[in-house]
């Protein structure tokens, strides 16, 4: 094996309360994609984030092309060759492409007031030859998919001669056409002797494009291994260390079930076109359909959040005005949305404060006072009853994993005894694990007869959770699935077929 570009041993970090890493390791070797894997809070992001300057270890050493280091701050980092690509993409939309990638270390005239625009362009744009990527440097940022502005974080980072490249979940937001092209820049710059570290959730990726897979859980490093010789079950059993829930496919919906939540001929825009749908007590209904298809703007409609142009809203029966998420509240409806931290989230917050939130008036006494106690008392009861990790609810929101920020918020819902939940993309950035104990809490909860309604892009989670299917094109509901006829073929044919009919 070559000599390792980057090595990590010994790395302990420390937080208040919390303990990040505990003699982690890692190593990366030139022209290697090596996954990096591990349950949310299991320590990836702190140890690759040491490795980037944003945080100093407590402990440890780091080595680098063979001498150790101490890498004091970001900038250090890309100064070595060490270059990060986020999850949330760091460009400013109102540049130019070839600005945000220069951006600070722009070309400039012989008069050192002016750019030279022209020589940054040009740059640029042997930058993208090198990457054989079809893109006009002078595009602004604000113009491009997800997928072309990650591939200018890319380019970014190659601007800097980065000899390692940390990609962290890259294909989150990408269709498969964009993971493709995704997956032939990385090899083109495995093929130049580049390293990537590879951090995803995606259990598929990684047998497709990596060749080592390291296993972080619970802050520690637990092993190294050959991605041809690993099984997907082999790697969930590591990053977990325990059972994961697994269920069979849900039992069809029953003609007579009790309807809680009815839409009648719902519109808006272009977005939303004669939707109508019923939803029966203790049941998840899946909404499925590709990107613009609708599926969060109806969700957006029915709870308030968005205006409606005409149709109906009936809850048991009975017709409900809904025209502000307070009015969906009261009707017993909660929306968790697929933005958690933006929309469903006090982040600087506890956690106790956070699940509270959702009905304040129930913790007040006669006078007007907080019952603090009942406050606690009520977060406490919750964070046990969901498995939240977390050191205590006086744990600000900010520091816990996606998967446990999503129990809070649903833990905030349960607070208010919301009879109608609905769930857009309750998995998305979540690990495997986390999206295990997700998924058996909402089968609990659809049998504690709760009714659900789930957002997904994910046509497996679709198939396995849904009692009954609606799958929208084009802001249309064009086809209903129960469970047992339901396929991803299925899906996808009514996904991309705005007739609905088969």
């Amino acid at each position: 094996m070559k000599e390792a570009l980057v090595y990590m041993e010994g790395i302990d970090k420390q937080f208040p309360g919390v303990r990040a890493l505990n003699q982690a390791k890692f190593e990366l070797i030139p022209g290697e994609v090596h996954a990096l894997v591990g349950e949310n809070g299991a320590g990836k992001s702190t140890l690759m984030k040491i490795l980037t300057g944003v945080y100093a270890k407590d402990a440890g050493r780091i080595v680098y092309k063979g001498k150790e280091v101490d890498i004091s701050n970001p900038k250090m980092a890309q100064s070595l060759g060490i270059s990060i690509i986020h999850q949330e993409l760091n460009l400013m939309p109102h540049l130019t492409v070839a600005q945000n990638i220069y951006i600070g270390r722009e070309p400039r005239k012989s008069v050192k007031l002016f750019l030279d625009e022209k020589e940054l362009n040009e740059q640029v744009q042997k930058l993208f030859q090198r990457m054989n990527l079809q893109l006009d440097p002078r595009v602004k940022v604000s113009e491009l998919t997800v997928a072309m502005q990650q591939m200018v974080e890319i380019a970014k980072a190659l601007s800097f001669n980065s000899e390692v490249l940390i990609m962290d979940e890259p294909t989150a937001a990408l269709t498969d056409a964009e993971i493709n092209d995704l997956f032939r820049i990385i090899q083109q710059l495995r093929e130049s002797g580049v390293g990537i570290v590879y951090i995803s959730h995606r259990m598929e990726e990684l047998k497709r494009i990596t060749d080592r897979i390291t296993i972080m859980r619970d802050s520690c490093y637990i092993e190294t291994l050959k991605t041809q010789d690993a099984t997907i079950d082999q790697i969930i059993s590591l990053m977990v260390g325990r059972e994961i829930y697994n269920t069979s496919t849900p039992s069809a919906t029953k003609a007579d079930q009790e309807t809680v939540l009815e839409v009648k001929n719902l519109k808006r825009g272009t977005v939303i076109k004669d939707v109508s749908f019923q939803l029966k007590k203790g049941e998840i209904l899946g909404f499925a359909g590709l990107m613009g298809a609708g599926r969060t703007e109806v969700a957006r409609a029915i709870f308030g959040a968005d205006p409606i142009d005409s149709g109906e809203i009936s809850i048991h029966g009975k017709k409900v005005r809904i025209k502000s998420p307070t009015d969906a509240v009261e009707q017993g409806i909660g929306y968790l949305s697929e933005d958690r931290k933006r929309y469903g989230l006090l982040v600087g917050m506890d956690v106790e404060t956070n699940v509270a939130i959702s009905y304040y008036r129930k913790f007040k006494n006669w006078a007007g006072w907080m019952n603090q106690s009942q406050i606690h008392a009520t977060a406490e009861h919750y964070s046990a009853s969901l498995k939240v990790k977390t050191p205590s609810v006086k744990q600000k929101v900010k520091f816990l994993s996606g998967g446990n920020q999503q129990k809070v918020v649903i833990g905030k819902w349960l607070n208010r005894d919301c009879e109608v939940l609905i769930f857009d993309e309750p998995t998305r950035g979540i690990d495997i694990g986390a999206k295990s104990e997700i998924y058996k809490l909402l089968d609990e909860l659809a049998e504690q007869g709760k009714s659900i309604i789930m957002i997904s892009s994910e046509l497996p989670e679709i198939l396995r959770m849904s009692h009954r299917i609606m799958v929208m094109c084009e802001g249309r509901i064009t086809g209903e699935l129960s469970s047992t006829e339901a396929t991803q073929e299925k899906i996808m044919y009514y996904a991309t077929n705005r007739s609905g009919a088969l």
